[in-house]
């Protein structure tokens, strides 16, 4: 066990992406993410790594592609707006079955919006990220060593099955610091005998390629991938249960919303209020076992996020129609308190405290 730093916990996602062996960085600055580029330039080159200011997010995604084309790990970080831009080309990797890694540190919006804390972006992550078919692993932590921890399972997964994939951190996460432990540095130089790392006829010339113009090619493609998909879900999705196997109410939260959560969870069993809270730890694949085995008990559910309402259409889809589902949240970059929630629980339970 190493020794606790305290960290902020963007410098916390570029520390740790360098201990899982990351050495290609390419992004732009863009509050409240600026401090991952702003580590990278200074830590890249004292590890013999590159780290490139591209002229706009849609130069570094595809700098991304190129670098994960060839093999190694590769990595952007952005905010919400430049997620947008990058959307292109994240469905290029894609398409190409290339892996890497996207950090989005969101940010209130739509447009422009604010640099403060949001959730806003989930449909995006995990329903339109680009265009075409395709998924993206989503990891959503709530912590800032959640985050240490998760940016190696995020290279290793999306290695394992060639896909890119993102941490979903928000202003809050990016700009409070905390005490961590930083991993040890891994050996990560991996055999990829798919990529386009130059042949010298020793082997097969390999070329990436999201462009496919028979459309029976391109169908029978894609199916195989969904098949992927289809195991990733049943495989790879992670959940915290907190106090849920008794409960009557579930919450469900994630990242600061879940950090909140589980303060009012806390205020409200202390008052004898049966309620626990499920955390989605991965966002694609949704923890839809883990919810489903509470709506088998649970009365009710309440969906809280830092948006208008996104997430809560996939509790509703798992619960489909097992319990009432209600929706909580604050968006624009306003954070919900743990009053406030409690006050939510209260309600739901029937009475006043």
């Amino acid at each position: 066990m190493g020794e606790k730093v305290l960290m902020k916990g963007n410098e916390a996602i570029a520390e740790a992406a360098i201990a899982a062996g990351c050495r290609h960085f390419f992004g732009y600055p863009i509050t409240p993410q600026t401090e991952v580029a702003a580590y990278m330039s200074k830590r890249m080159p004292k590890v013999d790594g590159v780290y490139l200011q591209a002229e706009s997010e849609v130069a570094s995604i595809n700098m991304v592609l190129g670098a994960g084309a060839a093999g190694v790990r590769a990595m952007t970080s952005t905010s919400s707006p430049g997620v947008s831009l990058m959307s292109e080309g994240i469905s290029y990797m894609a398409g190409s079955d290339v892996p890497a890694l996207i950090v989005n540190v969101q940010r209130g919006g739509p447009g422009l919006g604010g640099i403060q804390p949001s959730q806003a972006d989930y449909f995006q992550a995990t329903r339109s990220t680009g265009h075409g078919d395709f998924h993206l692993l989503v990891f959503a932590p709530s912590t800032v060593q959640e985050t240490v921890d998760m940016i190696s399972d995020a290279f290793d997964l999306a290695d394992k099955y060639r896909m890119p994939a993102m941490i979903l951190s928000d202003g809050m996460l990016g700009q409070m610091m905390e005490p961590v432990v930083l991993p040890e540095p891994k050996d990560t130089v991996q055999d990829k005998p798919w990529a386009a790392k130059g042949h010298n006829n020793e082997r097969e010339h390999n070329v990436i390629n999201s462009l496919y113009i028979q459309p029976q090619t391109l169908e029978d493609l894609v199916k195989r991938r969904y098949e992927k998909y289809d195991y990733i879900k049943e495989n790879e999705q992670r959940a915290e249960e907190y106090l849920v196997d008794d409960a009557e109410i579930v919450i469900v939260a994630y990242g600061a919303s879940a950090r909140v959560s589980r303060s009012a969870v806390d205020k409200a069993r202390a008052d004898g209020i049966k309620v626990g809270l499920i955390r989605p730890i991965t966002l694609w694949p949704f923890p839809t076992k883990a919810i489903d085995k509470a709506a088998g008990h649970a009365k009710t559910f309440l969906s809280v996020e830092m948006s208008m309402g996104q997430m809560v259409d996939d509790v509703r889809l798992v619960v489909s129609g097992r319990a009432p589902v209600e929706f909580y949240g604050r968006t624009g970059g306003m954070i919900p308190t743990p009053k406030e929630v409690y006050e939510q629980i209260v309600r739901m339970n029937g009475g006043d405290n």
